[in-house]
């Protein structure tokens, strides 16, 4: 982390308003009174001061395969040590976490992980980075800030997995020290942000914008709902928008929706509707789409922009076969492929 981004947070994740204490954090800025706690139940209110509930605790902490963020353009083949906490400042109706993320501190066991713990299993699991997934991690912004000085000092990758849903002023802090973020645009419109994911969408664009300008590597997952957010127009909306304001090459990831939390009544995604909405990402001229939770897929595979073959092979989160030069060329017709190492 620079100092810059050190001098512009500290102190200032909250502001006193009559007695109350604002969060500046995330858009909601709530305003909370006295022994009370913020939308996302892990800020709390504290003799005047904000109070972060999860400072250092952490409810899982485990080496994963990074292509399970997923980030398939980001160190490839690599391991990543992911944390999560509690909270989360969505109520996403069909969250597939819903039992940490829709928690309090209070509600789930938690267990301390100061940054020097995180950065020692990382590096003993021969994991090559740090992400903060699971649950929201922008609501914990102090303990990640803090988790990533230490990675970087140790040469740890920095990643957030994340709604996106930030100020701009918290996205440009994040922005000088993430190294890749999936963000989950989970649909392209106010009503779907506002009925299923009490939240709003326009932020969510922002953050994605800022981080890509500022050089952040930036993948996106769309979870299609039937009847929500699955109709072809939806699909070329956002294929359009990623190509125009973040570039052809920014990795869409199209995932197939599993009944969970409170939308049990809710069918699973046909397949053909995922691989409708992976052809339109292409047909919109996006260079890497990719169907999620639908394993063994052609669509799981990286093609080559130029030349159309498979150049990373892959069975879920596993890499099978890579046609790839050393600096990332494709080995047919030695085209530049976008990856991160």
């Amino acid at each position: 982390m620079s100092d810059g981004a050190l001098r512009e947070w500290e102190g200032r994740t909250w502001e006193e308003v009559d007695g109350k204490v604002r969060c500046l954090v995330c858009p909601r800025k709530c305003v909370i009174p006295e022994g009370e706690r913020g939308f996302c139940r892990v800020r709390e209110n504290r003799d005047g001061e904000l109070v972060l509930l999860i400072h250092g605790k952490v409810s899982t902490a485990v080496p994963d395969p990074i292509e399970k963020k997923p980030l398939f353009h980001y160190k490839p083949g690599t391991d990543v040590f992911s944390l999560g906490t509690v909270g989360c400042n969505f109520r996403c109706r069909h969250c597939q976490n819903w039992q940490i993320s829709q928690a309090g501190p209070e509600e789930v066991p938690l267990e301390e992980w100061p940054p020097e713990r995180i950065v020692g299993a990382a590096k003993r699991t021969g994991c090559e980075s740090v992400a903060f997934t699971y649950n929201e991690p922008i609501i914990g912004l102090e303990y990640t800030l803090e988790t990533f000085e230490a990675c970087r000092e140790e040469g740890l990758g920095c990643v957030y997995v994340t709604n996106g849903f930030a100020t701009r002023r918290t996205a440009k802090i994040l922005g000088e020290v993430l190294d890749a973020a999936n963000v989950d645009l989970k649909a392209f419109t106010e009503d779907f942000y506002r009925d299923v994911a009490k939240a709003w969408l326009k932020p969510v664009l922002r953050t994605c914008k800022i981080w890509k300008d500022m050089g952040v590597h930036v993948e996106l997952t769309t979870l299609v709902i039937p009847g929500y957010n699955d109709s072809e127009e939806e699909a070329r909306r956002i294929a359009r928008w990623i190509r125009k304001e973040l570039g052809p090459d920014t990795p869409w990831h199209v995932s197939r929706f599993h009944p969970d939390y409170r939308m049990l009544d809710v069918p699973p995604t046909p397949v053909e509707t995922i691989e409708k909405f992976v052809e339109i990402g292409y047909e919109e001229g996006l260079y890497y789409v990719y169907a999620g939770n639908v394993p063994g897929h052609k669509y799981e595979n990286t093609y080559c922009p130029e030349c159309k073959e498979p150049v990373v092979v892959r069975r879920g989160f596993s890499i099978v076969k890579m046609h790839v030069t050393d600096d990332f060329h494709c080995e047919h017709c030695d085209a530049e492929l976008h990856f991160v190492t």
